[in-house]
């Protein structure tokens, strides 16, 4: 009897091409649903998980766009590249659960003590890394996702804007924007560099 595939064995197995990986996956390959899960997760949470700030809210961001993903596979036509396709599922669950949740008030958060001993670096560096997240998600929502987009996934002006369906003008000027908006915000950061 043939033993199940561990993780291990699927990080070991040559990857298949993703045009076969879709296509078996449109015929309902629960194999190939696998692989195209564990080729994509880390990306869509992140990206989940840097637009809420929450581990949690981007876990169940990142469930829901892998469930939308697997119940509309078969609708990808190819008219963009998969994963323009695939981010823009991730930015309209975004988007749906910012529109679900935007009544509620956000709690302060707690403010980090300062330790004792003047600061280490790394502590110096995390508080920067938190503060900037907590800059970064009191962007408007069209600019946010524009910013996670660009600087956590890396992706150049062309692919946002197929994403976001829109022009890549429109991109930078969301850049443009952001990058104003957080300026003075973090501008204690670059004087203190």
């Amino acid at each position: 009897m043939p033993q199940a595939a561990t993780t291990q064995d699927l990080r070991s197995a040559p990857p298949r091409p993703q045009a076969e990986l879709l296509s078996a996956c449109a015929r309902g390959d629960p194999a190939a649903f696998r692989d195209l899960f564990l080729c994509y997760q880390h990306r869509v949470y992140s990206i989940a998980l840097h637009y809420t700030g929450d581990a949690a809210a981007g876990m169940d961001i990142a469930q829901d766009v892998f469930v939308k993903l697997f119940s509309s596979i078969a609708q990808f036509r190819g008219q963009s590249s998969f994963e323009t396709w695939l981010f823009r599922l991730v930015a309209n669950c975004c988007h749906d659960r910012h529109r679900k949740f935007r009544r509620l008030v956000p709690l302060e958060e707690d403010r980090l003590p300062e330790p004792a001993d003047h600061a280490t670096e790394q502590a110096r560096r995390s508080e920067m890394t938190r503060q900037v997240q907590h800059s970064v998600a009191e962007l408007p929502e069209d600019l946010r996702m524009t910013v996670l987009l660009r600087y956590t996934e890396g992706l150049s002006y062309e692919e946002i804007a197929a994403i976001l369906a829109c022009p890549a003008g429109t991109i930078a000027s969301r850049l443009n924007r952001a990058h104003r908006l957080l300026a003075p915000r973090l501008q204690h950061y670059k004087e203190g560099a």
